[in-house]
C-alpha cells in the first residue's frame, strides 16, 4: 500500500508492505521494480505516522525517524544503508569514509556511491548527506537540486 505527500522536495509516494515503509519515491514516479506497492492508503496507521514524521523533519522539528524500515537489496547495499543511517542530522560524510566505516579502501567508495543512489528509502535512510570527497554535492538519485534542499533544511535547522 502507499499514500502521497506533498514536500519541499516534490510530491513523495511512501509504500510500506508487511509492517514495514520499503520506498520512499520522488516524483515523477518510475514503475515498482519487482517492489509490492498496492492500493493507495491515506488512512494507514503506519503511512500516516511516516506523513507525519516526514512533514515535522521538513519543518525542522524531528531529527530522528521512527519508523519501521525493509529496504530491499543486496547484502552490501544494506550494510551500505545501515552506515547511512549513522550520518546524524545536519552532518555529512563522504563516500570513501562511508567505505573505511565498512572496512573497505578508498576503492571502494564507487560500490558505496551505487548503493547509494539505489537507496529505496531516501530521506529516512540520508542518503543525501553523503558528499564527495573535495566537499561538493555530488550524485543523488532525486537531483542535485533536492540533496541541496535537504542539507538545507537541516542546517538551518542546526543554526
Amino acid at each position: 500500500m502507499w499514500t502521497e505527500m506533498e514536500s519541499p522536495v516534490g510530491p513523495l509516494r511512501i509504500v510500506a508492505h508487511g509492517g514495514a515503509i520499503t520506498a520512499i519515491e520522488f516524483s515523477p514516479y518510475r514503475p515498482p521494480a519487482g517492489r509490492p506497492l498496492g492500493e493507495r492508503n491515506d488512512a494507514d496507521p503506519l503511512l500516516m505516522r511516516a506523513v507525519q514524521q516526514l512533514t515535522a523533519y521538513f519543518n525542522r522539528d524531528l531529527k530522528e525517524f521512527d519508523l519501521p524500515l525493509a529496504p530491499q537489496g543486496s547484502d552490501f547495499q544494506q550494510r551500505v544503508w545501515e552506515q547511512l543511517l549513522g550520518v546524524g542530522y545536519g552532518e555529512t560524510a563522504t563516500y570513501g569514509e562511508i567505505a573505511h566505516r565498512l572496512g573497505k579502501s578508498n576503492a571502494a567508495s564507487r560500490a558505496v556511491g551505487l548503493a547509494n543512489s539505489l537507496n529505496p528509502i531516501p530521506i529516512v535512510i540520508p542518503c543525501h548527506r553523503i558528499i564527495g570527497a573535495n566537499g561538493t554535492l555530488t550524485g543523488y538519485a532525486g537531483g542535485l537540486e533536492r540533496k541541496q534542499t535537504l542539507l538545507g533544511i537541516e542546517q538551518e535547522a542546526l543554526f
